[in-house]
């Protein structure tokens, strides 16, 4: 790894428009009166994208501070079932409608991944059943997926995720049962997601074509983001990060998450995005740095976001076009509208979800 671990006194740092990072204060950014360690990482932008850095590490205790801190638990009743999708309000919808100028629409899912591949152990799986060979006049075919994991665009439900064998809202994992899940799943969403969609382009702010497998992204990056493009995340928002996952992919080929690792969000960003009060959180990636850095827990941000706060997940966004969209117009939101199967009980959907300028 290029850099060090040190202890310090001195104050995070900021990170530059250029990519250079400063220190960044580990105490400040738990916010669990630690002792505070730095880590100075490289500032070359190519040293950045060929090691990253390594992440930070929290204990499960502070972690599960952290997901008390954050909680959304009972905020919106004992029995809610939709989480933070009810800060899309009506108003919210109106709002994010008048984003709408140009009428340009940019998909933000990956084509489905047919072959087997090191990231992609369960490929979509396309069978025709009638063809131009077939007799009479209908063509007809068979989709079968198993959705969940690195490769396929999908959305995960607030039942995808135990922690302490509890779901959002205190659900117990036992209202999961082989007939679907009882509670929290994907059907509750029926009615879609319409709202205000912000693009995080870290990749950009670094001045790099795509994170390394295993690079971590801070809150700082978050907070230098928002300064560098004058948005503000506000409530409700659907929160985009892009880390250059498929860039990298069609470049350098796939590799295997569990064992090279993911670029992502680190557990620190947690209370950031509570604060934001996102609505929905997606990644072309899989949201969570991995290895994650928190003792015990493999994806602390999917706990965080589905367990904690009752924020739905994007996974395996394909955010290529819409930067290149954002970058020529010089305009990070838009609007952003999701439907995802009607699915009794399932924990997730398969979706293409839409940019709007």
């Amino acid at each position: 790894m290029k850099g060090f671990v040190a202890v310090s006194s001195e104050p995070a740092g900021r990170i530059g428009r250029t990519g250079r990072f400063g220190v960044v204060g580990l105490g400040s950014i738990l916010g669990v009166g630690l002792t505070v360690f730095t880590v100075a990482v490289s500032a070359s932008g190519d040293d950045l994208r060929r090691s990253g850095a390594e992440p930070l590490r929290m204990t499960q205790r502070q972690f599960d501070a952290l997901v008390q801190e954050v909680s959304n638990w009972g905020r919106w009743g004992k029995d809610d079932e939709l989480g933070a999708l009810n800060l899309i309000t009506p108003q919210k919808r109106l709002a994010a409608a008048r984003l709408v100028r140009e009428g340009v629409t940019v998909s933000l899912a990956h084509p489905v991944v047919k072959e087997t591949a090191i990231d992609a152990s369960s490929p979509f799986r396309h069978r025709m059943l009638k063809t131009g060979r077939s007799p009479g006049p209908w063509a007809m075919d068979e989709y079968c997926v198993s959705y969940h994991g690195y490769v396929h665009t999908h959305m995960d439900a607030l039942c995808h995720l135990f922690y302490k064998d509890r779901m959002y809202n205190g659900f117990r994992r036992e209202d999961v049962t082989p007939q679907g899940a009882g509670k929290l799943g994907i059907q509750n969403v029926r009615q879609g997601i319409f709202t205000r969609g912000l693009l995080v382009d870290i990749p950009r702010l670094r001045g790099v074509r795509f994170l390394e497998p295993g690079t971590a992204i801070y809150p700082e990056e978050l907070t230098e983001w928002e300064r560098t493009t004058g948005l503000k995340v506000r409530p409700g928002d659907v929160l985009l990060i892009r880390t250059g996952r498929w860039e990298r992919r069609r470049l350098l080929g796939p590799w295997d998450p569990l064992k090279s690792g993911v670029a992502g969000l680190h557990a620190s960003c947690g209370r950031w995005l509570r604060a934001r009060d996102i609505a929905v959180l997606g990644t072309d990636g899989a949201a969570d740095v991995l290895p994650s850095g928190v003792e015990n827990v493999s994806h602390p941000i999917h706990v965080l976001m589905l367990h904690a706060m009752g924020v739905h997940i994007f996974d395996n966004l394909d955010l290529r076009e819409l930067s290149r969209k954002c970058a020529e117009r010089k305009r990070w939101e838009f609007l952003i509208t999701v439907a995802p199967l009607v699915v009794e009980g399932g924990t997730g959907s398969p979706f293409n979800p839409i940019a709007v300028f």
